[in-house]
């Protein structure tokens, strides 16, 4: 390392386009002033006293011999305002000149590695003080274990802190911080205890080093001491011990005391303004943040930080301001802040939540220096926003890029494996959450829970699930509703009245998902008792999720007038998504009449989505009406609204292979022609007849039954067959319910190739083998 940092150092050049120093404009003057060395001394303390430390560095390397304390001060400056690397190369060159460090040096360069987090470095410096006896001195001490306790070697901190002979407020506050910073709130805590045991009182400094954790860990009843003790103390009027105060209950969700703070304060610094916005968003309190930002700027004349743009862009990500969000990106472009990593960050979250994923994406190429966070957040935006082949395909770019994932980036990636069955990558993401230790987070286990039940491994979702040291209700939830959609109803309400009895309170998502599971199952007489059960027995006040699922329950078991009758007793206004649940059953159950009552329900409410315009549509269609199918279609794309196409995709190997209805795009289409024909001709002989009453055209038979035969996931499957081994199972993915027709094929497929074929759909799983479906034909 120390040869590294020397070679680093050797390659460092002089600044050549520093501004020239006044009355040093020739090499003359140098010569001059090198005859009066106080002179250039004196210029060096007066630049690093205001903090110019270039001109100060300028100025330093015309010295022939510069004192040890003139090394300190540079190394000092350095070790303050950065580049702190600089530090640690002024103090390998003082050693090639033979000049011998004192205590005053090394508690600069030991800051210098706490910034860099540098600890190797910091015990070459340890090992050097340690050789010069310089260790029990309490300046040096103090900034070894200041560095070992920020650098997160707590062991070596303490054992320097209880071998030190004295100890006065610094070296108390120095380990105090120390933990605070890693928020350890109990050991925090106890360290002040015992250091006002030992006769020493807490002043403002260790008040403001122990502020942060106490908000951490929410403990609101400490704080309010503290506060107390501080006002006390009269520490409360200082600026910085008031701005973490006010950032303490904010964290603690007490924002009327740090509104009052804030509003006390008759000097109000950028950390302040910074701490009370960054507030408002911590409690979710986004238009107060946008408003105090407007006051901050407008009334006051401030200039934003990079910290409050920051906090800023979340709260116009929060509350989906593209305007607002705009106007800041602007003041970023014009005052040269978006080349900040952390400002930059906020602003692909802020467009990413606005849906503005080009915009989004550009600025992620833009950035200088990306990190993990860049690439979570446009990956998280990906998913978020229907693009998850871009998310998988961004991944790739930050792996190339040298940038570890992060837990985060795995909370963002997994769900875009989930909704591609991407099962390979899926394992992949799996494996390398192992491996860097994050499936001790509860949250990636429930996400590679989700991904394994979503890419058709339930069992394996059950796996991870038994083996979580720690489960909270989005675990249970996730198993159960994955349960639902494979139309494992035993095992799902075996694990529900497993989670009854472990004493864990199943909350409203929990019995979305037993009525779900109901649903998909036709336990029409379970999913009465349950919705019934869950405001007198389990305290959960129905909303309308949960009746829209009791809806569709009804309507697909063909109970249609009970479906309706429901509806008009509901305590609320019923909205589109319970009409469209009833409206999607009339299309199964070829209820025209009712079909039409219900669309025009839809129509007064407001169509949400061509969804509803299809199924009327279709059910026109099915009967013969091709007119009002054809008048249906004319309104839907007068008012706007765009038919999604039916899309298939299926993984080969790693590789995502996605598929229109009627692709002939794909390099391997005629071959995927072929097998289509080829199937085609089998599954007649065997019996099969194509359902025409799926093609919404009129058009004569034999054109239907071409038509049915390019649906997206036939062709999907017909790739699976030809690009696996024949004993492999084939998993596809649809975008929408798989049609009557298509569920026939299907069957007749597993019997000619003898594979298992599962299909997930929009709804629930398929799984198809010799010839049946576990949904035994109801979905």
């Amino acid at each position: 390392m120390r040869r590294y940092l020397r070679s680093k150092e050797a390659s460092i050049p002089n600044p050549k386009n520093q501004p020239r120093l006044p009355h040093t404009q020739n090499n003359r003057h140098y010569q001059h002033m090198n005859n009066q060395p106080h002179i250039l001394d004196n210029l060096v303390r007066l630049y690093a006293a205001r903090n110019q430390t270039e001109l100060a560095r300028h100025v330093f390397d015309q010295i022939p011999n510069p004192s040890v304390v003139l090394w300190n001060m540079m190394i000092r400056a350095y070790a303050w305002t950065g580049p702190f690397l600089q530090s640690i190369h002024l103090y390998h060159r003082m050693l090639q000149l033979r000049v011998t460090p004192n205590n005053f040096t090394f508690p600069f360069l030991l800051k210098a590695c706490s910034a860099l987090q540098a600890i190797q470095l910091g015990r070459q410096i340890h090992d050097h003080a340690l050789t010069l006896g310089l260790q029990a001195d309490l300046y040096v001490s103090t900034a070894l274990l200041d560095m070992y306790a920020k650098c997160g070697n707590f062991f070596e901190a303490r054992t320097i802190f209880d071998s030190m002979s004295h100890r006065d407020i610094v070296s108390w506050n120095a380990i105090i911080s120390g933990f605070s910073f890693h928020a350890f709130h109990k050991q925090t805590i106890r360290l002040v205890v015992q250091m006002q045991l030992a006769g020493i009182a807490p002043n403002s400094s260790t008040i403001v080093s122990l502020l942060p954790t106490v908000g951490h860990a929410n403990a609101l009843c400490q704080g309010k001491v503290i506060h107390a003790y501080s006002v006390r103390r009269i520490f409360s009027h200082d600026v910085v011990v008031a701005t973490g105060l006010l950032d303490m209950y904010a964290k603690c969700h007490h924002l009327s005391y740090a509104q009052k703070i804030f509003n006390a304060l008759n000097q109000k610094n950028e950390i302040c303004w910074s701490a009370m916005i960054g507030g408002y968003v911590i409690c979710d309190s986004m238009r107060d943040a946008l408003a105090l930002y407007d006051a901050m700027v407008y009334m006051h004349g401030l200039n934003p930080t990079p910290v409050i743009l920051a906090s800023t862009l979340r709260a116009c990500a929060k509350l989906t301001d593209l305007n607002k969000g705009k106007n800041l990106h602007c003041h970023m472009i014009k005052s040269g802040i978006n080349s900040d990593t952390t400002v930059g960050n906020s602003l692909i979250s802020m467009y990413a939540k606005c849906g503005i994923m080009d915009d989004a994406l550009g600025f992620l190429d833009e950035m200088i220096i990306k990190d993990s966070v860049s690439y979570s957040a446009i990956i998280s935006g990906c998913v978020q926003n229907g693009y998850a082949e871009t998310a998988v395909l961004i991944f790739r770019q930050m792996q190339l890029s040298g940038t570890d994932p992060d837990s985060a980036t795995m909370i963002g990636l997994l769900p875009a494996c989930s909704h591609l069955a991407a099962l390979q990558h899926g394992i992949c993401c799996h494996g390398y959450s192992v491996v860097r230790g994050f499936t001790a987070n509860t949250s990636i286990c429930n996400a590679i829970i989700d991904m394994y039940a979503k890419c058709g491994k339930i069992h394996i979702s059950r796996h991870v699930f038994d083996r979580m040291n720690k489960r909270d209700i989005v675990s249970w939830n996730i198993m159960i509703i994955g349960y639902g959609i494979h139309g494992l109803y035993v095992e799902a309400f075996s694990l529900f009245h497993e989670l009854l009895a472990s004493g864990m309170k199943p909350d409203d998502v929990t019995l979305i998902a037993v009525l779900s599971t109901c649903s998909h199952s036709g336990l029409v007489m379970e999913g009465k008792y349950w919705f019934n059960t869950m405001s007198q027995d389990l305290s959960i006040s129905p909303r309308m999720a949960h009746y829209i699922c009791m809806v569709d329950l009804l309507a697909r078991a063909g109970n249609l007038d009970e479906a309706c009758s429901f509806i008009q007793k509901m305590p609320f206004e019923p909205d589109v998504r319970v009409w469209s649940a009833l409206l999607s059953a009339c299309r199964t159950r070829n209820n025209v009449e009712m079909g039409e009552q219900v669309s025009k329900k839809i129509q007064l409410l407001g169509p949400e989505s061509t969804g509803n315009f299809v199924l009327m549509s279709n059910l026109y269609s099915s009967v013969g009406r091709w007119d009002d199918a054809a008048y249906i279609r004319n309104i839907q794309k007068h008012q706007g609204y765009k038919k999604s196409p039916g899309c298939s995709w299926i993984e080969i190997s790693g590789v995502i292979h996605g598929f229109i209805g009627g692709d002939r795009s794909h390099p391997q289409s005629v071959a995927i022609n072929n097998k289509l024909q080829e199937l085609l001709v089998q599954m007649k002989k065997m019996g099969y007849q194509a359902d025409s009453g799926f093609v919404f055209h009129d058009v004569e038979e034999e054109e239907k039954e071409q038509i049915l035969l390019y649906h997206s996931e036939k062709i999907a499957i017909a790739f699976g067959i030809l690009n696996t081994r024949p004993s492999n199972p084939i998993l596809v993915t649809k975008n929408l319910r798989i049609c009557v027709d298509c569920h026939n094929a299907v069957k007749f497929m597993t019997l000619i190739t003898e594979r298992k074929i599962t299909v997930r759909d929009a709804s629930r799983f398929h799984h198809f083998e010799n010839g049946i479906c576990n949904c035994r034909d109801f979905w």
